[in-house]
C-alpha cells in the first residue's frame, strides 16, 4: 500500500511542469535590454537625420535669400537696355546745356557719375507699374548758389508719366580740379568773353514724386 502511494506521488511529481531554472529570467532580461538599446539607437539616428535635413534646408534657404537682391528679383534685360539709352540722353542734354544755361566752354562728365545715375534709375523705377518707361526726368545743375535747369527727358513720350524724377547735379569743387580748371578755360567762337570749364561731381541728389498717388516726396543723396 505504501509502495503504491509512493509510486503515485512520484508519478504526479513527474507530471507537474518543471520549475524554470535560474538562467531563464536572466536570458529574458538580457533580451529586453537589447531591444531597448536597439530602439533607442534607432530613435537617435532618426532624430539626427531630421535635424541634419532641417539644418541643410535652412542653410540653403538662407544662402538663397542673401544672394537675391531686389534688383535681381525684378531683373529685366529690356529695362537694362532702356536705362543705358536714358543715361546717354542725360549726357547729351548736359553737353548741350554748356553753351546755354551753364555758360561754360567745356563740361566734363565723369563716367562714374553716369554709372551712379543708371543704378539709381533702375532702383527707383523697379516698383513702378510701367517701369522706367513711365519716368519724366528733369535735369538741374547747382551753380553759383542757384539751380539751373539743364533739360527734361520723357523716357516714353507716348506714355502718360507715372512718376517724376529731378536729378540735382553738383559742380566738382574739391581735389585737384580747382587747381587745373584754368587749363580748360577757353573763348566761345561767337563771343570774346572768356568762359570757364566746369566739371560735375560724382555725387548728386535725386527727388522722386509719384504722379498717381499722394505719397510724400522721396529724396535720396547719392
Amino acid at each position: 500500500m505504501q509502495e503504491q502511494l509512493i509510486s503515485s506521488l512520484s508519478s504526479e511529481d513527474s507530471s507537474l511542469p518543471s520549475t524554470p531554472t535560474s538562467d531563464a529570467p536572466s536570458k529574458r532580461l538580457s533580451w529586453s535590454k537589447l531591444m531597448q538599446k536597439l530602439h533607442s539607437s534607432q530613435s537617435l539616428d532618426s532624430d539626427s537625420d531630421t535635424h541634419s535635413s532641417t539644418d541643410d534646408a535652412s542653410d540653403a534657404g538662407s544662402l538663397t535669400l542673401q544672394d537675391l537682391s531686389e534688383t535681381d528679383l525684378f531683373f529685366d534685360p529690356t529695362e537694362e537696355a532702356l536705362c543705358k539709352e536714358v543715361v546717354q540722353l542725360i549726357a547729351l542734354n548736359l553737353t548741350d546745356a554748356k553753351d546755354g544755361v551753364l555758360h561754360c566752354s567745356k563740361l566734363l562728365i565723369p563716367e562714374k557719375l553716369l554709372e551712379h545715375i543708371g543704378h539709381e534709375l533702375v532702383h527707383l523705377s523697379v516698383s513702378e507699374p510701367c517701369g522706367l518707361r513711365g519716368a519724366l526726368i528733369d535735369l538741374c545743375v547747382e551753380q553759383d548758389g542757384g539751380c539751373e535747369a539743364a533739360g527734361q527727358i520723357a523716357v516714353d513720350p507716348y506714355l502718360v508719366p507715372t512718376f517724376h524724377l529731378t536729378l540735382v547735379l553738383r559742380l566738382d569743387s574739391r581735389g585737384l580740379w580747382p587747381k587745373i580748371q584754368g587749363l580748360f578755360t577757353g573763348r566761345s567762337p561767337s563771343s570774346p568773353v572768356v568762359r570757364r570749364a566746369l566739371k560735375l561731381s560724382t555725387g548728386f541728389r535725386v527727388i522722386k514724386r509719384k504722379l498717381y498717388s499722394s505719397e510724400e516726396l522721396l529724396i535720396e543723396e547719392c
